[in-house]
């Protein structure tokens, strides 16, 4: 909106003397709003300008005032000759009434092809953004769970990957209700809000849509369309009127002016059309990510069965995930002048900004109170209740990898911290840690599924768009299942905004809204992250605590980075079972592949005498599980 521009028709009494200038002069005004017509009265300092003479003539002093009715600022402009100084003990005497009323300029309205060009750049931004869905949710996921391998590490690989799916769960939920609770779309609508015009769809059809989308009929259809059920109304026809059938005469008139006479009668004896919705299959623009990633998760998980024959597949994920990083690296210098671009051009389309800046605020808010229930109070009671034990010594132990997890907002450059942590100070054993971690940055996102669910139900709250039961379950299952999609890398959570958003109709275009404190709330929802693998760590080595109590595990170790064939990890696989390092390839083999991969490897320091010859024969560590090893 345009700068609200004021003219001022003032009246002065009782002034015989000018002050110099910069001194503050004190008046009683009553002042009238030219928005809404409000009349209030206050004492009010003013200073004359620079532009004042010292001695006699004109001066002028600016003020803003905000109407208490309307909350319109209103920039007025004061002229007056001289002024009396104000003295309290004949305030009356002196006091300066200033009467002016208040007419408002026509603000500048930009036309939608004028704000269409300033969001260009910002236009740009989502593009990109939208560009790299596909990409990193089939390359994350197919390559994380490839190295699951879960039949080997059976039942810590079930109970981990069904735990943090839970909790995952839980924490949407937790969002859920807590954006139901302070319902912070709701402080400030949007005005002249229109209907979406879509046609009505009941919760059994929205439910039975999400899990046709969980097996998409085509795979290549499914990476720009989705399956979605089309309500059609259809007028049903109205059978003859039999002479028994009593019919309905309805007449309308119109009051005059005056309220007393009644005009322009019209006789209606139709009866009205009855209406009813019929059901049929359609799609509706938009990624089905949802299915794709189920089928890239089924994907990974039959390649990590697969041992040398998933090699290459194997290894073209891993290339592509570390391409598609790159590329997120190089958008990110972009962002700051997309996103300017981006949220300066909503401003220009919303009629009320400081209502949408009040209503970040508790947007905010409610993310933080999400991230606090889930974070302080739901998952460290889930550590004491499994574990028996003090979940605040546990956390206590794990403050330098939150701290790293607040500075750097990336759950993939904390995780050498994190194992350093969990290794030395809380002892875990570091078979269960270089397995859960791992997995844990790539599936468990607790914070970005909880944030997810928020934003997309204070989007709809914004639009005031009502989302019924089945829309709100699918906002649960999707972010449910677009947080394992996530990468560990900053504002992750904004390209997989766009999948909750489009699973239930919502315009991604209303990311902007919250893109201005995404930057805060991204390194609070990474700290809930790191937090929940840690504490899954624990929560694993309790339950598997018999499988691998071994003597000698409690050496601490360090953290270190090693490059390792993706060739090496896989070789030792043979349909789902890992070969033991003596029946392994020769060195020979392995220098014949050419590419590698940085993945965390921990070196022993001190390492106890019984496992000092068993150390100098490796150059790299492994996990033994139940006789069985598996490179990490």
């Amino acid at each position: 909106m345009g700068k609200i521009g004021l003219q001022l028709k003032a009246t002065l009494e009782n002034i015989t003397n000018l002050r110099p200038v910069g001194e503050d002069f004190r008046w009683y005004l009553k002042m009238k709003c030219g928005n809404c017509g409000e009349i209030s009265e206050k004492w009010q300092y003013l200073r004359l300008m620079d532009s004042a003479p010292l001695k006699g003539g004109r001066g002028s002093a600016t003020m803003v005032q905000k109407c208490k009715l309307c909350s319109r600022e209103n920039s007025i402009d004061i002229l007056r000759d001289t002024i009396k100084p104000y003295n309290a003990e004949d305030s009356e005497k002196f006091k300066t009434i200033v009467e002016f009323e208040c007419r408002g300029l026509e603000p500048v309205d930009f036309q939608p092809q004028e704000i269409s060009y300033f969001q260009f750049p910002g236009e740009l931004l989502m593009r990109m953004l939208k560009m790299l869905i596909l990409p990193l949710v089939v390359s994350s996921l197919m390559s994380g769970l490839a190295a699951l391998d879960a039949k080997t590490s059976s039942r810590l690989g079930i109970i981990t990957v069904t735990y943090y799916l839970w909790t995952t769960f839980v924490a949407v939920i937790v969002g859920i209700i807590m954006v139901s609770i302070i319902h912070p779309g709701g402080a400030a609508q949007k005005e002249n809000t229109e209907e979406s015009g879509k046609p009505i769809m009941s919760s059994a059809d929205a439910l039975l849509d999400l899990i046709r989308n969980m097996f998409p009929a085509n795979l290549v259809e499914a990476t720009f369309k989705q399956y979605r059920t089309k309500s059609i109304p259809i007028v049903k026809s109205n059978k003859a009127a039999s002479e028994s059938t009593t019919r309905r005469i309805i007449i309308y008139g119109v009051q005059d002016e005056n309220g007393s006479n009644v005009q322009n009668f019209a006789l209606d004896i139709t009866p009205p059309p009855e209406v009813i919705y019929k059901s049929e299959p359609g799609t509706s623009d938009g990624m089905n990510v949802l299915g794709i990633v189920i089928f890239s998760a089924t994907m990974g998980i039959m390649l990590g069965r697969m041992g040398n024959s998933g090699v290459p597949l194997v290894s073209f994920c891993q290339c592509l995930n570390e391409s598609v990083m790159k590329i997120v690296a190089v958008s990110v210098w972009y962002f700051p002048f997309g996103i300017v671009f981006l949220i300066a051009g909503k401003i220009l389309e919303m009629d009320d900004p400081t209502a949408i800046g009040k209503k970040l605020g508790f947007y905010a808010i409610t993310v933080v109170c999400g991230l606090v229930v889930h974070g302080l109070f739901i998952l460290p009671m889930m550590y004491f209740f499994i574990t028996k034990k003090n979940p605040i010594v546990f956390i206590r132990g794990i403050l330098q990898a939150l701290l790293i997890a607040l500075a750097t907002s990336s759950s993939s450059a904390t995780l050498p911290i994190t194992f350093k942590c969990l290794l030395e100070n809380n002892h875990v054993d570091r078979r269960i840690a270089r397995f859960v971690l791992p997995v844990g940055a790539t599936i468990n996102m607790d914070g970005t599924a909880l944030y997810e669910a928020v934003a997309a139900i204070f989007i709809a709250q914004v639009n005031n768009y009502e989302l019924d039961f089945g829309q709100i379950i699918t906002i649960s299952i999707t972010a449910t299942a677009a947080s394992i999609g996530a990468a560990g890398i900053p504002q992750a959570g904004l390209v997989t905004m766009v999948i909750v958003l489009t699973s239930v109709g919502l315009p991604t275009d209303d990311i902007t809204l919250i893109i201005a404190v995404d930057w805060a709330l991204d390194r609070f929802r990474t700290m809930i992250n790191v937090l929940g693998d840690a504490l899954a760590a624990g929560i694993m080595a309790h339950v598997c605590r018999k499988e691998f109590t071994k003597d000698g595990d409690e050496v601490p170790l360090i953290c270190d980075t090693k490059p390792i064939s993706i060739h090496q990890i896989m070789a030792y696989q043979r349909n789902g079972c890992v070969k033991n390092m003596s029946e392994s390839h020769g060195p020979e083999t392995v220098k014949a592949f050419q590419h590698h991969i940085p993945i965390q490897v921990e070196q022993e320091l001190n390492p106890a005498e019984n496992h000092t010859k068993k150390s100098n024969s490796k150059d790299h560590c492994t996990i033994e599980i139940s006789e069985l090893e598996t490179n990490v």
